[in-house]
């Protein structure tokens, strides 16, 4: 295990513990507030919430750690994009929200491609 594999492993399981949270508050905020774009976020934040968890916890291999990074990076930017549009009235930048969903796509892709890859040896 290379010293990268226990932080990756954390920053997941961090990842994984401030979007559940943020997916909860943000279901309150939309269930009492409105905002289609904010329900939408939490939504996608409360179902990416468990790969991160798992993931992190299960100390996966590197083309998994990776693809769930890039799960995350999207996620930041769909889901960031959204919420601007709802409480600040403008977009993160344009094309934001597209890229995101971009990178998500691509993130599952890769953790269905990981399970594809032997570990070496």
């Amino acid at each position: 295990m290379n010293s990268a594999e226990p932080s990756a492993s954390r920053l997941l399981v961090l990842a994984g513990g401030l979007a559940g949270a943020a997916g909860v508050a943000l279901s309150a905020a939309a269930a009492h507030r409105g905002g289609a774009f904010t329900g939408t976020a939490a939504s996608f934040l409360l179902m990416h919430a468990p790969v991160f968890l798992a993931v992190g916890l299960i100390g996966a291999n590197r083309c998994l750690r990776i693809a769930s990074l890039v799960l995350l990076a999207g996620l930041l930017l769909f889901a960031g994009d959204l919420l601007a549009r709802d409480f600040l009235g403008s977009r993160l930048f344009p094309m934001s929200a597209p890229i995101g969903g971009t990178l998500l796509i691509a993130g599952w892709l890769g953790i269905a491609i990981s399970a594809l890859v032997r570990p070496r040896s």
